[in-house]
């Protein structure tokens, strides 16, 4: 299976999970010339953006551990111009949650980290 599929599988994984707990999904693979955003959701009261990440095994570090200060800050900028050009989310509280995955994508364990890094978009 290639990475795109497992990529693929790992995120409709991610929002099976995520609506099971209430979650309501907005986007999915939002993209724009700053990056991508791998869900949009609303949990309650927050505006989440979610980064999924899926690993088979922790040999070259776990899943929560690639997404690194890089990629905080370019998930940050695509939020940030998601927020600048929806005037609905102008005042909406917002929050960078992570779910990762381990195992096999047929059979994952999921973990949500909610507020799993801070930026500063409140």
């Amino acid at each position: 299976m290639s990475t795109t599929s497992i990529g693929i599988r790992a995120e409709d994984a991610a929002i099976k999970y995520l609506q099971q707990n209430d979650v309501r999904i907005l986007y999915k693979n939002f993209r724009c010339k700053l990056g991508e955003i791998d869900l949009i959701a609303q949990d309650q009261q927050y505006l989440v953006f979610a980064e999924v990440r899926f690993r088979a095994t922790n040999e070259f570090g776990g899943a929560i551990e690639s997404i690194t200060l890089a990629k905080q800050r370019k998930i940050i900028r695509v939020a940030e111009f998601f927020l600048a050009t929806r005037t609905w989310a102008q005042n909406v509280k917002c929050r960078f949650d992570v779910i990762t995955m381990s195992q096999t994508v047929a059979s994952p364990h999921i973990q949500w980290i909610k507020d799993a890094f801070d930026g500063e978009i409140y």
